[in-house]
């Protein structure tokens, strides 16, 4: 990491309290906290509604404060990147200093508070979770490898583990195919955000799959883990979490999902970038869908009463 590129104007405007919650990455904290819930919700044992509060807030938090840590480690390569110059640390309106105390300020009292609000198992993973983001992932991955994204996923597949493991203090299948769920749902994710992003990458010198194999080798890997994780999702729903909800929205989304691969893997290389960045931009707004829309299901089915009625 360097401050080289980071606006450090005397000028520079001061902090203000948006800018620290653009630190914790609000965006990638709603689907922590989605996913956190289900993990919860779906869970064979309930937690009183404080209990369950102030497990989801502080998984939250660990969530934000991991965003923290990868904003100060990152905050050379945000400057340069079209989609992350304007984040505080690069516009200079909070200095890298200030991002690491918030940070680590932000991991401490999360993983404390989520032991002693439910059991240190809980807390546990999220003390982990949270290493495997910021040094794991951010500090070793993602400027190594262009398998990056598909190891380092692993960090944003635990907060449904956590959420189970909060109510029950443990791990089990169950959590782990959640856990899977995500995972496998991230490089196809992030894959499709690069084909359309590719500059910024090329710029930062971050090597992702785009910029170290190209974009049909991309496209490629995009179909295999679409099919790969439809077949795990579709096998979820046999699971005592899975139900005829779920399954019906995996049917569906899984059909959608797999067209949409399919029309990336089918695009001509030669064609415009327009119509290429159509096609992707669109497979990547159905991902986000995707994924909440099973988990939505999986809490459907728990609401209802039909987990695990096959």
């Amino acid at each position: 990491m360097t401050d080289a590129t980071i606006n450090t104007d005397a000028q520079a405007p001061e902090a203000q309290f948006g800018d620290y919650v653009a630190l914790l990455k609000p965006r990638v904290m709603v689907l922590v906290v989605f996913t956190a819930i289900i993990g919860l919700f779906a869970a064979p044992v309930s937690l009183h509604p404080v209990e369950a509060f102030a497990a989801i807030l502080f998984i939250a938090l660990g969530g934000g404060a991991s965003g923290a840590l990868n904003m100060w480690w990152d905050a050379d390569i945000d400057a340069v990147m079209k989609r992350t110059s304007k984040r505080p640390i690069p516009s200079g309106r909070v200095t890298p200093q200030e991002a690491l105390a918030f940070g680590l300020g932000l991991s401490g009292i999360s993983v404390v508070m989520l032991g002693l609000a439910t059991n240190w198992a809980a807390a546990g993973l999220l003390a982990f979770t949270i290493f495997f983001y910021v040094v794991i992932y951010t500090m070793w991955l993602k400027r190594w490898t262009p398998q990056n994204i598909v190891i380092g996923g692993a960090a944003g597949a635990f907060p449904p583990m956590i959420g189970w493991a909060a109510a029950t203090g443990s791990v089990s299948v169950e959590s782990v195919l959640m856990f899977a769920l995500i995972f496998m749902w991230t490089p196809p994710h992030f894959w499709a955000l690069a084909l359309f992003m590719r500059s910024d990458y090329d710029d930062a010198g971050v090597p992702m799959l785009t910029v170290t194999h190209g974009r049909r080798a991309t496209r490629v890997h995009i179909l295999v883990y679409t099919l790969l994780l439809a077949a795990l999702s579709l096998g979820l729903a046999a699971t005592s979490i899975g139900g005829p909800v779920y399954l019906a929205a995996a049917l569906v989304l899984n059909a959608l999902f797999v067209r949409d691969a399919i029309r990336i893997w089918r695009r001509d290389e030669d064609a415009s970038e327009a119509d290429n960045f159509k096609v992707e931009k669109a497979f990547f707004k159905l991902s986000l869908l995707y994924l909440f829309l099973l988990f939505g299901a999986i809490g459907a089915d728990t609401a209802l009463g039909l987990g695990g009625l096959w």
